[in-house]
């Protein structure tokens, strides 16, 4: 057993298997992903990173573990997807996951590409210990009850990164009860809302045991200020959008394929954008970001607008430079997915029965409510062109207003 001094959650214990693959390449790359991403530029603080992460994943899975009755094989393999759960991200994490969706069909939590020739140590490591790499893979994509642990609504993942993230940018809004939330979950599946009973707990459904109604208010309540205060603000938006462009563009105008793109880290890809790119990635490198020439709300868009897809956000972008006489690269159209708030799915039991939260909880509507109140369409461009690029986005978008600009 080796111990591993954690900021946030003390000592982590890990295991023969789990020290193994922590000294795998894939796994040591984690150390140099930033877990925030361009959040960075706004909390100067938030250089964690996804390999401590990674860490606090498996220590809070192993927790949850001790108290699910799991087999020995079970509980191995679920430790392992808790630890391996983040060795498919790309540079600057989820910044370019829809990038590497677009390029490969595959999302991070699918890490079909470390079973191949050119990446097999992970899965020889597991093999070896008698382990099977498809399942543990297959637990990481979220399949299953014991799936939904690593991924899905009530999963370690969520629970790690909210404490974690509010601990190294300084803000009080992500505390959570880790130590309630892993120690009341069950399986529930065989007709009982306790524990796994005979049932296969690949079927059963992962729920916080009764009483817990405002252990899973708590989780929601967290995810809900951090995305306000953290995780969507608009300078880390600002970048975000810059960098997804640019990483666009240097793949569109180099020789980098997709799967050695997702293969960089966060400095080898700002390296690269900043000889490669440079109108964009000069900027990111010095935060000389764009500023906001539309921040408006949901009720000011269209509907067609909010659904906009890749295609017609840079086809949008396009338009407003034309009109404008600017370059392509001198206008971001950012436009995020609807407000949702997936916690609000997780299930508790109430009276002895699993109820969805949103069915148990009077909250639930009204942090639906504040996500939509929060949600806001940006259009970016440099500070000099801010009043002619609003003009011709509130055309292009059709909007019925344009919000502040910095």
């Amino acid at each position: 057993m080796k111990a591993i001094k954690d900021s946030v959650h003390g000592h982590v214990r890990l295991g023969d298997l789990a020290t193994e693959l922590v000294d795998t390449p894939a796994f040591q790359r984690l150390r140099h992903i930033k877990q925030l991403s361009t959040v960075r530029l706004v909390y100067p603080s938030a250089n964690h990173t996804r390999f401590e992460h990674s860490l606090g994943v498996y220590h809070l899975a192993r927790g949850a573990i001790d108290g699910l009755g799991l087999d020995d094989d079970t509980a191995a393999h679920v430790r392992a997807a808790a630890l391996l759960h983040d060795v498919g991200h790309g540079p600057y994490g989820h910044q370019t996951e829809g990038i590497i969706r677009r390029a490969t069909g595959r999302d991070h939590d699918d890490i079909a590409w470390l079973l191949t020739d050119a990446d097999r140590e992970v899965c020889q490591v597991l093999e070896r210990n008698g382990l099977d790499p498809e399942r543990v893979a297959s637990l990481i994509a979220g399949e299953g009850g014991l799936g939904a642990l690593v991924s899905g609504e009530l999963d370690v993942d969520r629970m790690d990164y909210l404490v974690r993230d509010a601990h190294h940018t300084g803000v009080p809004y992500g505390t959570v009860d880790t130590g309630r939330l892993v120690n009341e979950l069950r399986l529930a599946g065989d007709g009982e809302s306790g524990g796994v009973g005979s049932s296969d707990p690949g079927d059963a459904e992962l729920v916080l045991a009764e009483g817990n109604v405002p252990t899973a208010e708590s989780l929601l309540v967290a995810r809900s200020l951090m995305n306000a205060v953290v995780y969507r603000h608009h300078v880390s938006r600002v970048a975000g959008a810059m960098l997804e462009r640019a990483s666009e563009r240097y793949l569109d105008e180099t020789d980098t394929d997709a799967a050695d793109f997702r293969r960089m880290a966060d400095h080898d890809l700002l390296v690269a954008l900043r000889d490669e790119v440079p109108a964009l990635g000069k900027r990111i490198e010095r935060r000389d970001l764009y500023k906001r020439a539309v921040w408006v709300g949901l009720e000011d868009v269209p509907a067609g607008t909010v659904d906009a897809g890749h295609a017609e956000e840079r086809a949008a972008e396009r338009e407003i430079a034309e009109a404008v006489g600017l370059d392509r690269e001198e206008v971001v159209v950012d436009v995020p997915s609807r407000p949702g708030l997936k916690e609000s799915g997780s299930t508790v039991v109430v009276d002895g029965v699993p109820q969805r939260l949103e069915d148990a909880s009077e909250l639930v509507a009204g942090l639906r409510s504040a996500e939509r109140r929060r949600w806001t369409l940006g259009v970016y461009c440099p500070a000099e062109h801010v009043d002619a690029v609003g003009e011709a986005a509130r055309d292009v978008l059709g909007l019925r207003g344009i919000g502040a600009r910095t």
